[in-house]
């Protein structure tokens, strides 16, 4: 890279993180999760406004392959760090109310998504019309789980019974989307020779019963000499430089495997060892996280918006609009309210956990990146889902609070047990 494009890199690198922070910011003032922010920033400053003008100045093509290289690497750690928190959540017991709410949350959407593809096929035919048909559906049947637990922790509701339930049923459903669309992203691999998608089952077995052990060893023998020793620290540092390694380890082999990249860290992040590494966990993974949120994010957001240009919106995509919002909201509110119902959740808890899981995020937009990548969707298509995954994540926001005041809010006791759901089912019965 010549000594001009690294400046121009720099100052791109600049612009993104100051629109995330101040669009974040705004939007976290008005009580809505600062990824909105951070996305409706990626729409602006792409092709959308001034004929792409502002795409093309801030951000010109010299520049982009590596602006592309560093969302790839935002995004698997990204990834990781949902893996990490997927694997930690837990069902407190509950499996037979989590399992049923989990498969009402994504069967409704999933369902009625895939008949809207049908709708909207366009020229596609044979296997491209069912992976296209196949892929909607997943993409309505999303939920943001690490979006989910911020909107969770600024309303006061990470430690009640409602958002261990919305939680819980996030990371059980989110886990069945990700297989599908690991199976999707395998099939649209024409020319991908069969046998190596199957080498993920002793890939996954190799992570569990060889890195993550390693792992473990590394967080131990650090946790073990004394505070802020030279040792510790340098132990510190060898532990991160060997996440690292095996995070793009991890990233390559599922993607020779004819998987996306994601998935290797994704499975990654599944199999880091859960005792002996509190340290880890506190010190090290929470500053990775957030680096990785304010600096390599951003440049993600502003890589998809390139593909989203709304300048042209007609009626006829106007109208496409409400019926993507439809069946998003519609699918998952109906779906997981009617599955609470059916377990004996209460109405009012019912209507929230409908409004909770509806939250997409940027969960929705790393599908969707994929899905525009692997050619099974247009760039009309894209734009307009990108748009629902921006107006679902906010409803939750905008809504909770008439359906779920702070006042019901139920936390249990610091330190204590983490809450039941019981309470959600009993209070049917008063």
């Amino acid at each position: 890279m010549a000594i001009g494009e690294t400046a121009t890199l720099l100052l791109a690198l600049l612009v993104i993180t100051v629109v995330a922070r101040v669009l974040g910011a705004i939007c976290k003032r008005f009580g809505q999760p600062e990824v909105i922010g951070e996305i409706a920033g990626g729409i602006l400053l792409g092709p959308s406004l001034f004929h792409g003008e502002i795409a093309r100045t801030v951000f010109p093509a010299e520049i982009r392959p590596e602006l592309r290289t560093i969302s790839s690497v935002g995004v698997c750690v990204f990834m990781f760090l949902v893996g990490l928190h997927l694997a930690e959540s837990r069902l407190r017991g509950q499996g037979r109310i989590v399992l049923s709410l989990s498969i009402g949350s994504m069967v409704v959407p999933f369902v009625l998504g895939g008949l809207f593809a049908i709708g909207v096929v366009g020229d596609r035919s044979g296997r491209n019309a069912v992976l296209f048909c196949l892929f909607v559906g997943t993409a309505m049947s999303i939920t943001a789980f690490p979006v989910l637990a911020r909107i969770l922790t600024d309303r006061q509701l990470i430690d009640t019974p409602i958002g261990g339930l919305a939680l819980a049923v996030a990371a059980v459903g989110d886990f069945f989307a990700w297989a599908m669309l690991s199976v999707l992203v395998a099939l649209s691999h024409g020319d991908q020779p069969p046998w190596r998608i199957l080498l993920v089952v002793p890939f996954v077995a190799f992570l569990v019963g060889v890195v993550r052990p390693v792992l473990a060893g590394l967080a131990e023998r650090r946790s073990g000499r004394p505070r802020g020793s030279v040792a510790r620290i340098a132990g510190g540092a060898g532990t991160v430089a060997a996440i690292a390694g095996a995070l793009w380890l991890s990233s390559a082999a599922t993607e020779w495997m004819g998987l996306h990249q994601i998935f290797g860290a994704f499975l990654l992040g599944a199999a880091m060892p859960r005792s002996g590494a509190a340290d880890l966990r506190e010190r090290v993974l929470p500053r990775v996280e957030q680096v990785n949120r304010i600096l390599l994010l951003p440049a993600f957001f502003v890589v998809a918006g390139f593909a989203v240009n709304l300048s042209g919106m007609d009626a006829r995509e106007f109208g496409l609009l409400l019926l993507i919002l439809l069946v998003a909201v519609g699918g998952k509110v109906v779906g997981a309210f009617l599955a609470a119902r059916l377990v004996r959740v209460s109405p009012r808890h019912s209507v929230a956990l409908g409004l909770l899981v509806n939250t997409r995020g940027l969960t929705e937009l790393i599908v969707l990146a994929i899905g525009l990548q692997i050619g099974l969707l247009d760039q009309r298509l894209y734009s307009l889902l990108v748009l629902m995954a921006l107006v679902t994540t906010s409803m939750a926001g905008l809504l909770l609070p008439f359906v779920y005041p702070r006042r019901q809010a139920e936390p249990h006791r610091e330190g204590g047990p983490a809450p039941e759901f019981a309470p959600l089912v009993k209070e049917e019965s008063r």
